[in-house]
């Protein structure tokens, strides 16, 4: 495509806190809180109360757990998420001090602070472990999270994910981020036309574990923008497997020159960044105006060391409002809803899925 066509009719190019680049976002002083013995304190005293008293997860709320010292800061991330960087890492955790079960409650507690956990899979399964599950290529199980293999640029379907790591692998799995509104404002410098399919709708094939959906496709935008606010959705792999499908049209060559595009635009030094999480840290990630993936990686032996990381998926409610095409997959695309997630089981027949989905 040329370079010298008009963008004259796409959306302004976003001049916004989100719109960084490369290694700018380590220089944002949104980009990485560290946690005080003041905020260790508030956790330990939380997690001593629900522990006496016997508390279930969904007990667990800011209202009853504000965190005097710690909750502020949440709430400082949850505002900047949304009209900062997009992104936020909260250092250090002392997840050697913690058992399993503890470590879940206290990601769930910091968590709730950000927005209202939602549904990773069709069982309901709130918090998510990633980790190499060892399922075999074609199991219609397997998600991208728990095998070994490089991931590519993508979203998941919440405002906010958050992870924590608890165990790094012995080698590789690192995490790459880049800002989707600079990966739009590239694209419609350089690629005009290009940008122009992909705020139009792709067809998505149903996630191979989303046996809750009674659709077995749907149509939304990579990039989009409602009422001012820019979002951007992308999960390559559920595109592809949409377009494979006999029951759906074929993908254009220039549909698939589009999304090869985004996807080298994505991955370049100039606007991407490569860091890895350490045990104890949280990450925190706006899924509207960021894409992350994850490199392969080798695990050691012992279980214990192995690569193992928490994972949640919120609803916030300071999100932005969504084109309507995404009510199929998000339940709502009103600004602070609570919406994205799976729906609980269905009998649906996903014998012709494949391969593994990113997240």
């Amino acid at each position: 495509m040329s370079d010298l066509q008009s963008a004259d009719d796409l959306p302004t190019r976003f001049s916004i806190p989100s719109a960084w680049k490369g290694a700018e976002l380590f220089t944002r002083d949104d980009w990485q809180f560290h946690l005080t013995q003041a905020h260790l304190d508030d956790l330990q005293q939380a997690l001593e109360t629900i522990s006496r008293e016997h508390l279930k997860r969904e007990h667990i709320t800011p209202a009853r757990f504000p965190l005097p010292h710690l909750g502020p800061v949440l709430q400082q991330i949850q505002q900047q998420l949304e009209t900062g960087s997009g992104a936020c890492q909260l250092k250090r955790l002392p997840v050697e001090n913690y058992s399993a079960s503890e470590l879940e409650i206290l990601f769930w507690m910091i968590s709730v602070h950000i927005g209202t956990p939602v549904s990773q899979s069709a069982s309901g399964d709130k918090i998510f472990h990633v980790r190499d599950e060892g399922f075999q290529v074609g199991q219609k199980e397997a998600r991208g999270p728990n095998t070994r293999k490089r991931l590519s640029f993508h979203t998941d379907r919440c405002d906010v994910i958050g992870f924590l790591c608890l165990q790094q692998a012995l080698s590789g799995g690192n995490n790459q981020l880049v800002s989707s509104v600079s990966v739009f404002n590239e694209m419609r410098q350089r690629f005009p036309e290009l940008t122009r399919i992909l705020m139009q709708p792709f067809y998505y094939l149903r996630h191979n574990v989303d046996t809750g959906n009674q659709k077995p496709f749907c149509q939304q935008p990579v990039f989009s923008v409602q009422d001012g606010h820019f979002a951007g959705s992308f999960l390559r792999v559920l595109i592809e497997r949409a377009y494979a499908s006999p029951d759906l049209p074929d993908m254009s060559p220039q549909q698939r020159e589009a999304l090869d595009q985004l996807e080298t635009v994505a991955e370049s030094p100039e606007l991407s960044v490569t860091f890895s999480q350490e045990p104890g840290d949280l990450l925190f990630l706006n899924n509207w105006v960021t894409f992350h993936r994850r490199d392969d990686f080798e695990d050691a032996e012992e279980s214990h060391l192995k690569r193992h990381l928490l994972r949640v998926w919120l609803a916030v409610p300071n999100s932005r409002p969504l084109n309507p095409l995404f009510a199929d997959n998000y339940g709502s695309t009103a600004a602070g809803a609570v919406r994205g997630g799976m729906l609980p089981t269905r009998e649906i027949d996903l014998s012709n899925s494949t391969g593994s989905d990113s997240n």
